[in-house]
């Protein structure tokens, strides 16, 4: 081995990105960029009120509780808010479907018996089952309150304190309902639109290296048409592979054992409680904001590398602040109000509420959603034509 050549070579390769100036940029300054704003989220996020509904189906047994939690939820009401009594579970249900509570209480009627019998009451604890996380802080909160109202379920003079006993319940999904259930959404939106993102500006920049989108603005063609047909063409594409993840996710085949390999699964098989084919809509509308949005970045790439290092520019912030890994709502304010301009976001919302909550096309945030997703698609295919202008002028 010649130690020269191989110095020669690494000073070549040296040199290559030393005259590469968009690429030192996004090798050294993008990473900064994405760790302070992953340390901005996790340092600034707010810590929001845990409203709670209470049933009293125990009577003045069970008001002697109600009133103990208002007066000591009173003394901390940013960590856990009295929002009322609701007057049955159904309509307390109905509060947390209208995102106007976070917790339900139901005090059982047999309050007052198990407290003389000298057995732990159960009291049924519902939260909304669409975030796991979410629910165990706001789950958390409230055990911290309720552990100091033990002495509030026993009349005076009846004995000592008694604890009572939590039944986790949901009004979506189910309690038992798994990580996957719960990201199915996140799943079907995000891998689709990272994937299209990809495929879109690496083949639209070999369409401009070769010089096939040169020779086509020769034409009479406009750059519109151009732009348009781009979009359908890898549109196209983009349809089918939302396709296939639709069906991977929501379906599962079982595959016997065959000789030494074992039994085994394809697909997921999470059921949506929503229609499937409008989750396949939102997605597909994602899918063409991210093939329009690959039209556009590409023109400001010169390699395949400098697509692939978009990723942290457009993929990562979109994963941090688009309801993925952090509810919207405890973001900081000027990352809401960013996090509200990502499609992602968008896509996020309403792959949830179809998903998770069956929600369908009466209901107002799914409409919003797909309006917004439609826009972000059209805006990045008139973008992508101006681009197109500047380039050859």
């Amino acid at each position: 081995m010649n130690l020269g050549r191989v110095l020669a070579i690494a000073r070549r390769i040296a040199q290559g990105f030393r005259r590469d100036e968009r690429t030192l940029a996004l090798m050294f300054v993008v990473p900064l960029v994405v760790t302070a704003l992953l340390g901005w989220v996790l340092r600034d996020t707010k810590d929001t009120t845990t409203a709670v509904w209470i049933v009293n189906d125990a009577g003045a047994a069970g008001q002697r509780f109600v009133d103990a939690f208002q007066a000591a939820t009173a003394g901390a009401p940013d960590e856990v808010a009295f929002a009322g009594t609701a007057d049955s579970r159904a309509a307390a249900e109905n509060a947390l479907r209208n995102d106007n509570g976070d917790i339900v209480i139901v005090i059982p009627a047999s309050l007052l018996s198990d407290v003389q019998a000298g057995t732990r009451p159960t009291f049924i604890v519902i939260t909304k089952g669409t975030e796991p996380g979410a629910d165990a802080t706001a789950f958390g909160k409230l055990q911290g309150v309720m552990a100091t109202l033990a002495g509030a379920l026993v009349p005076p003079g009846a004995g000592a304190p008694v604890i009572p006993q939590v039944a986790h319940e949901t009004v979506y999904l189910s309690p038992d309902a798994d990580q996957v259930d719960v990201l199915s959404p996140i799943f079907l939106g995000f891998f689709g639109y990272f994937f299209v993102f990809i495929l879109t500006g690496i083949s639209f920049l070999r369409e401009r290296i070769g010089g096939t989108l040169e020779r086509l603005l020769a034409t009479p063609v406009t750059r519109g048409e151009i732009v348009l047909g781009y979009s359908l063409g890898f549109g196209a594409f983009a349809t089918i592979q939302v396709i296939f993840l639709t069906l991977f996710i929501l379906n599962s085949i079982e595959v016997p054992a065959i000789g030494p390999i074992p039994a085994f699964s394809i697909g997921l098989g999470v059921d949506s409680a929503g229609s499937p084919i409008l989750a396949f809509v939102i997605a597909l509308l994602l899918s063409i904001g991210a093939v329009n949005l690959g039209i556009f970045l590409s023109t400001f790439a010169r390699t395949e590398l400098q697509i692939i290092q978009f990723i942290p520019l457009v993929i990562v912030p979109q994963g941090l602040l688009g309801g993925i890994l952090f509810p919207v709502a405890q973001l900081p304010d000027a990352l809401n109000a960013i996090a509200h301009v990502m499609p992602l976001t968008y896509a996020t919302e309403g792959l949830r509420e179809v998903m998770l909550k069956g929600a369908d096309l009466s209901s107002s945030v799914v409409q919003v959603d797909l309006l917004v997703l439609a826009g972000i698609a059209v805006f990045f295919v008139a973008l992508a034509t101006t681009t197109i202008k500047r380039e050859v002028a």
